[in-house]
C-alpha cells in the first residue's frame, strides 16, 4: 500500500466512523477503488484507534465522570440501597451502567458474525443493500422532535436495544452512530443524550474488537509502518472534527440529511457489484 493510500483510507475511516454513512461500507468501497484485496489487518487496527483517540478526546470530560462515579460505586460497598441510590440520582453512574449494559448485546453478536465478516467484507451487494437501510433509518429520524429522556431517565432495555443495533453495524454499510443515534430517538432520547451515548457506547465495542483483532495480528508478525502511522493520525485528525460537526448536526435535528447520500452510494455500490 502507498503512502497517499494510507492517508486517503485513513482519511475516509475518521470521516465516515463518526458521519453516519457507515465506515466499515466505505472502507471496502475505497480498498475496491485502489485495488487493495488484503488490507493488513494491523492497518484496520490502526485506523480504529485514531479513531477511538478522537472520541476520548471530545468526551474526555464524560469518561473522567464515570471513573470518579466508579470509585462512588466502590465506597458504596456492599449496600444494595446505596447503589441503587446512586444509578437512580448519580448520572455518571447511571451513564457508566448503561453502557456496560449496552455492550453485552454487541459483543454477542459481534462474535456471532465474526467468523461471516470475510463474505460480508467482499461482496459490494451487502455493502450497497445495507446503505440503503441505513439511509432509510436517517430518513425516518426527521420527524423527531428531539424533546425526549435524559440519561437518568434512560432505562436498562433501551440500552440492550441500541446496543443491539450497534451489533449489527459489524456488517459492512450500516452506520454505527446511525443506527445508535436513530434508536436512541425512536426510544424517546433527546438529541444530546443519544448522540453522547452512541459515542460512548462505541467504546467498549472498538477496544474489545481491537483486543481480539490485536492477538491475529501479533500472531501473524505484523509491524507498524510510516504508512499505517500516517493512515492513523490522518483517521484521528478526520475523526475528530467529523465528531464535532455530528454532533452540530444531531443538535439541531437534522442527521436525516445524510440518507440521501447513503442512498445514492449504497445505490453504486450494488450496481457495481452486479457487473462486476
Amino acid at each position: 500500500m502507498e503512502l497517499y493510500q494510507g492517508v486517503v483510507l485513513g482519511i475516509l475511516q475518521g470521516l465516515t466512523e463518526f458521519l453516519p454513512v457507515s465506515s466499515s461500507g466505505h472502507l471496502v468501497l475505497g480498498q475496491n477503488f485502489f485495488g487493495i484485496t488484503e488490507p493488513a489487518l494491523s492497518f484496520d487496527i490502526s485506523l480504529h484507534l485514531g479513531t477511538l483517540f478522537a472520541v476520548v478526546v471530545v468526551f474526555f470530560g464524560d469518561i473522567k465522570g464515570m471513573l470518579m462515579a466508579l470509585v462512588r460505586l466502590t465506597r458504596a460497598g456492599g449496600s444494595t440501597g446505596r447503589v441503587k441510590t446512586l444509578l437512580k440520582e448519580d448520572r455518571d453512574v447511571r451513564l457508566g451502567a448503561l453502557i456496560l449494559v449496552g455492550s453485552v448485546p454487541t459483543a454477542i453478536i459481534g462474535l456471532i458474525l465474526k467468523d461471516y465478516a470475510h463474505t460480508l467484507f467482499s461482496s459490494l451487494l451487502i455493502v450497497g443493500t445495507m446503505l440503503m437501510v441505513t439511509g432509510t433509518f436517517l430518513w425516518l429520524t426527521k420527524k423527531m422532535t428531539g424533546q425526549g429522556r435524559g440519561v437518568r431517565e434512560v432505562g436498562f432495555g433501551t440500552a440492550l436495544f441500541i446496543g443491539f443495533c450497534q451489533g449489527l453495524a459489524v456488517m459492512p454499510g450500516i452506520s454505527r452512530s446511525g443506527a445508535t443515534i436513530a434508536a436512541g430517538l425512536f426510544f424517546g432520547l433527546d438529541r444530546e443524550t443519544a448522540a453522547r451515548y452512541s459515542f460512548l457506547l462505541s467504546m467498549p465495542a472498538i477496544i474489545g474488537a481491537e483486543i481480539l483483532s490485536l492477538r491475529e495480528s501479533f500472531a501473524a508478525g505484523a509491524g507498524i509502518d510510516p504508512v499505517t502511522l500516517w493512515g492513523t493520525l490522518a483517521a484521528f485528525v478526520a475523526g475528530f472534527f467529523a465528531l464535532k460537526v455530528l454532533l452540530k448536526i444531531v443538535s439541531q435535528g437534522r442527521i436525516y440529511i445524510f440518507a440521501p447520500y447513503c442512498w445514492a452510494a449504497g445505490l453504486i455500490a450494488i450496481i457495481s457489484g452486479v457487473i462486476s
